[in-house]
């Protein structure tokens, strides 16, 4: 199933370098039995909306198991690209604009993380509807903070503590506004808005709000361990594809 109206494809692509420090080789580590980029790819594929799966990496090994799972990956990402300090919106675009060399322009393209072992089908399903319906450039799963935003604490130079909104100090917390934080699981684009403007926060983005429940970021062994039992438990309780 296309999900196309203009003819062009809706393409999938997802940044997978090699070289992660803090987890050696975290999208291709075997999380509860799947390589962890393989969720990310099943979920794409559940989903049926994509014409084409495409993996950015510079290493053969992700793009083999990428393969495996039913990704393409056609080309080799740069070298400049693949750093730890790249950001993923010149990947993306550099990605995009090969496609279209290649006579294979997106209408949409849905960037979606290779760590990202709770991202569910439905939700590119909803994300892609919110897109199309309201024609904006971009929209990006997000969660609502635990805790109001403009009630949060720093350490000053002397190690005491200060309120980054001191005015807040006396504000009840459920007289203070809503505040989210980007979920990093997946960001539809506009994909000729994208080529021009290569952000993945337009002015006009949208989101598709996700329970906190279900989102984790893994950058550290600790948060692995964690969202391995997260997905177990989640599992186990039907919360899960």
């Amino acid at each position: 199933m296309t999900a196309s109206s203009s003819g062009n494809p809706v393409i999938a692509i997802i940044p997978a370098r090699a070289g992660s420090r803090r987890i050696p080789g975290k999208n291709i580590k075997v999380f509860n039995g799947v390589p962890m980029i393989g969720r990310s790819i099943e979920a794409a594929r559940r989903s049926r909306l994509f014409d084409r799966i495409v993996v950015s990496t510079d290493s053969d090994d992700i793009a083999a198991i990428a393969r495996d799972f039913g990704a393409e990956c056609p080309f080799r990402r740069p070298e400049e690209l693949a750093d730890e300090r790249t950001p993923t919106a010149p990947v993306i675009h550099h990605a995009l604009s090969w496609l279209a060399a290649q006579s294979a322009p997106a209408e949409y393209a849905c960037c979606i993380y290779a760590a990202a072992p709770f991202i569910q089908s439905a939700d590119l399903r909803a994300g892609f509807e919110i897109i199309t319906r309201h024609g904006c450039g971009s929209v990006f799963t997000v969660s609502r903070f635990g805790s109001p935003i403009f009630r949060a604490l720093k350490l000053t130079e002397t190690g005491s503590l200060a309120m980054y909104w001191p005015e807040h100090r006396l504000t009840r917390s459920q007289d203070l506004p809503e505040a989210f934080q980007d979920a990093g699981q997946f960001y539809w684009l506009n994909a000729p808005r994208f080529i021009k403007e290569p952000t993945l926060y337009f002015d006009d983005a949208r989101p598709l709000i996700v329970p906190r429940w279900r989102v984790q970021d893994i950058d550290t062994p600790e948060d692995w361990d964690r969202a391995e039992l997260m997905y177990k438990v989640m599992t186990e309780q039907g919360l899960l594809e």
